[in-house]
């Protein structure tokens, strides 16, 4: 089973700017520049994109030229390459059919100007070529006043053409960003079932969801996903097990005919997905007589983890907003596990999180144990859970936040996860220390009123996620 393909190529714009007056003044200048923009280019080319690279731009009849192209292009980000002086006008029309942000690339060519042997060319015209050539920096305000009075949004990445290994993080994490909004865009979300009645933080506008993410919201009954496992043969369930053997340590107190049963309806989750081109998944069935349904959802937790290690998270308790923040993770390449509080470790300073249903395979430390449960709490039925805890270094947190107005904000967290004692009771569980203290996390945490799950992925990644919200227009906020 593989993720969701309804995706499409990213595209980014690239172009530099330059004033075609100088270029019969000063010998070679440019295509010194042009030079540059290529160099820029072939580095973009590395990221896994489509590169729409426009050249250089010396002349408003060139820009709105280019402005045409970047929209047939249908570009989802624009580099600005700025090489030299250049008038605001070769700017505008370039960028502001395309209604994307831009990202100002300020990039001297050296880091200083040689001014020993700029100062003995001898040659006042030689040397103001030379000087034209390290300008990059003198445009930059024009540029960013016109920006800000046309309401286009711009950010800006100031540093060295070379050897700036700054100057290349952040153009990654721009590109990394825009690939992430891209899969949001184009993602299929399916929920199945239905909330878990009384846990009011969770409800989610959706019609806000698709507004602000994109992508499409197909609402499932858990019928159909019971129904889909008479279509399921002995061999897909002969080889579901051997998936599952692989990837999990099963408990020798799990009996054999709940790990055919799990993977049965991992099969049939599979099919659900194939028909219903799912990226992700939030599910919830409360139980309300139907044994065929509650043997369903109560043998889920196995092939849910397999989808959500294979780039389709599923989270449980029909967790829409959260599903949003794993789909997010997991974009990034981080993971992105269903996780809430369990408790509070005041001796070591840790939080311990995590959750029943679902795991993250790809980002745990060792091999997940499977355990049988006579009952899940709060929940209908009883069957086989996961346990695992996060892969011990540095983690994120990410919610996805439906604020009081009506809008959408991205509340991040950066901590370590680390090695000491769990509660070993069939679900995910892990520690998390943070740097402002776990007494302060929480209490900062809570004050921004996010639902009281969250995604949590590996690595350090706050300043990506916050450069998707600039793409998207969203606030983010950082609590540590």
């Amino acid at each position: 089973m593989s993720a969701s393909k309804n995706t499409q190529p990213v595209k980014i714009g690239l172009f530099g700017i330059g004033l075609d007056t100088y270029w019969d003044q000063f010998e070679g200048l440019e295509q010194r520049l042009r030079g540059y923009v290529d160099l820029v280019g072939n580095k973009l080319n590395q990221f896994d994109i489509e590169v729409v690279n426009l050249g250089l731009i010396d002349n408003a009849q060139k820009a709105f030229e280019a402005g045409r192209t970047f929209k047939r292009e249908d570009v989802e980000l624009i580099f600005l390459y700025v090489t030299t002086y250049a008038l605001s006008s070769t700017v505008l029309p370039a960028v502001k059919k395309s209604g994307v942000p831009v990202i100002v690339l300020n990039l001297a060519p050296e880091a200083a100007i040689d001014y020993k042997t700029f100062n003995n060319l001898n040659d006042r015209t030689k040397m103001t070529g030379e000087w034209l050539a390290y300008c990059s920096a003198c445009p930059v305000p024009e540029i960013a006043n016109v920006f800000k009075r046309s309401g286009i949004p711009f950010y800006q990445i100031t540093g060295l053409l070379n050897d700036d290994p700054h100057v290349w993080r952040e153009v990654e994490e721009w590109v990394a960003a825009t690939k992430v909004a891209n899969a949001m865009y184009y993602n299929t979300l399916g929920v199945m079932g239905n909330y878990y009645g009384g846990m009011l933080d969770i409800y989610a506008n959706l019609t806000l969801q698709c507004a602000t993410f994109g992508g499409h919201i197909e609402i499932i009954e858990v019928d159909e996903l019971s129904g889909l496992k008479g279509d399921v043969t002995q061999t897909e369930i002969t080889d579901k097990i051997a998936t599952i053997q692989k990837w999990f340590d099963v408990q020798s107190d799990c009996p054999e005919d709940e790990v055919k049963r799990a993977a049965l309806t991992a099969v049939a989750l599979d099919k659900l997905v194939y028909k219903y081109n799912l990226g992700s998944i939030a599910y919830y069935h409360k139980g309300s007589g139907n044994a065929t349904n509650e043997d369903t959802m109560s043998s889920v937790i196995l092939g849910t983890s397999l989808l959500t290690g294979n780039h389709i998270p599923v989270a449980g308790e029909y967790e829409i907003k959260n599903v949003q923040a794993m789909k997010i993770m997991d974009s990034f390449g981080a993971g992105g596990s269903f996780t809430e509080y369990y408790a509070m470790d005041f001796n070591d300073d840790v939080v311990l999180m995590g959750h029943d249903g679902p795991c993250h395979p790809a980002i745990a430390e060792g091999k997940i144990k499977v355990k049988p449960l006579q009952v899940y709490h709060g929940k209908v039925g009883k069957g086989l859970s996961v346990e695992m805890s996060v892969k011990h270094g540095p983690v994120t947190l990410l919610s996805v936040v439906e604020t009081a107005d009506n809008k959408i904000m991205l509340l991040i967290a950066e901590a370590e996860s680390v090695p000491g004692p769990i509660l070993e009771i069939g679900n995910t569980n892990s520690r998390y220390k943070f740097a402002i203290g776990a007494r302060a996390f929480v209490e900062s945490w809570n004050a921004y009123g996010p639902a009281h799950h969250c995604a949590i992925g590996k690595g350090h990644i706050a300043s990506k996620i916050m450069k998707l919200g600039n793409l998207l227009n969203l606030e983010s906020i950082k609590v540590c």
